[in-house]
């Protein structure tokens, strides 16, 4: 790209944006942030890389009209996380509105655009977790909360946009995020990964807790996750802005699920504690639409040419619990 583009990362103070953000500022690349950092230390996750600009998500629409010839492409991160969302309304107004506005903005302008999509689309797994990305594979899915309904939504619209021949960005695609942990996350409140979490509670001295299983299929602490480190994440994303061949929805996983045990265990290790965890009960309000195992189909990104490997459990814990120590 030119030097005088622009890399729009929304969501960009925020957890994935925010690596997404820095590994292209450190690339020598023009970064604008387009995000809310609100009161707290949300602003920290920009303080180590140079940022081009900060846009608030109100004038963002009315920033792009002004830059329409700078931007190299629009990587879109900038959404509500939160699963036990209940507001409808603000998740059409904040993940719905803003995701078809941006799709249709780059398709006019022919700028690349990534999205976050998420694998809550999948909702509890009945239907696999096959990023086919045909109207009629998506129809199948039935998310389990309002946060995954908003998520697929925008994956059938953008589905349906190409199946019909509508205008599309150049280079797209949609990221169905998995479990993802890693740097810059300590501003998410109770969405944290159970690695910060765990990581939290044995530096403060306090016992590594962790809920019973419900199912008798499954062991305590058994319950299956496809846990993926942010960093894989950021290679994905600036592969695919690197590339012009491919487009599409795709998993963003490791494609090996593992327990929450397993991945107690890598915190252990990595801080150098006795392993010992404390069961308690899963909450009611979440018992019944709790996912007891995911696991990305990872073929798809691996046939359109993403060759490298992704991080295990061990090893990224070990990175994130050398990162947390760097940052006291």
């Amino acid at each position: 790209m030119a030097a005088d583009k622009l890399y729009v990362v929304t969501g960009g103070a925020g957890f994935i944006g925010s690596n997404i953000a820095a590994a292209l500022a450190q690339r020598g690349e023009r970064v604008v942030v387009v995000d809310w950092l609100e009161v707290g230390d949300k602003w920290r996750n920009l303080a180590p890389f140079a940022v081009h600009d900060v846009v608030r998500p109100d004038a963002f629409m009315e920033w792009l009209a002004g830059h329409v010839a700078e931007v190299a492409a629009i990587v879109h991160m900038g959404a509500i996380s939160s699963t036990t969302e209940r507001d409808g309304d603000r998740l059409v107004t904040l993940n719905v509105r803003p995701s078809i506005d941006l799709w249709t903005w780059c398709a006019r302008h022919a700028v690349p655009f990534v999205y976050a999509s998420s694998a809550a689309t999948y909702g509890d797994g009945a239907q696999g977790f096959d990023d086919d990305g045909s109207p009629e594979a998506l129809a199948r899915l039935k998310p389990m909360n309002g946060y995954g309904w908003s998520k697929h939504m925008v994956d059938r619209r953008i589905a349906l946009d190409v199946i019909e021949g509508r205008p599309t960005p150049p280079v797209w695609a949609g990221l169905k995020f998995f479990n993802v942990y890693g740097p810059r996350e300590a501003h998410k409140g109770d969405m944290r990964s159970v690695a910060l979490k765990l990581y939290e509670t044995l530096s403060a001295g306090g016992p590594a807790t962790l809920f019973r299983s419900h199912r008798p299929d499954y062991a305590d602490g058994g319950q299956l996750r496809d846990f993926v480190y942010v960093a894989d994440c950021v290679a994905v994303v600036l592969w695919i802005l690197a590339q012009s061949r491919f487009s599409g929805v795709y998993n963003l996983g490791t494609g090996q699920a593992r327990s929450f045990l397993d991945l107690a265990n890598a915190v252990f290790k990595a801080m150098g504690a006795d392993p010992a965890v404390t069961w308690v009960d899963m909450p009611e309000a979440i018992r019944g639409r709790y996912q007891y195992f995911t696991e990305a189909r990872m073929d798809r990104l691996r046939q359109a040419g993403y060759r490298a490997p992704l991080t295990s459990v061990e090893d990224g814990v070990a990175d994130y619990v050398a990162w947390l120590r760097g940052q006291r």
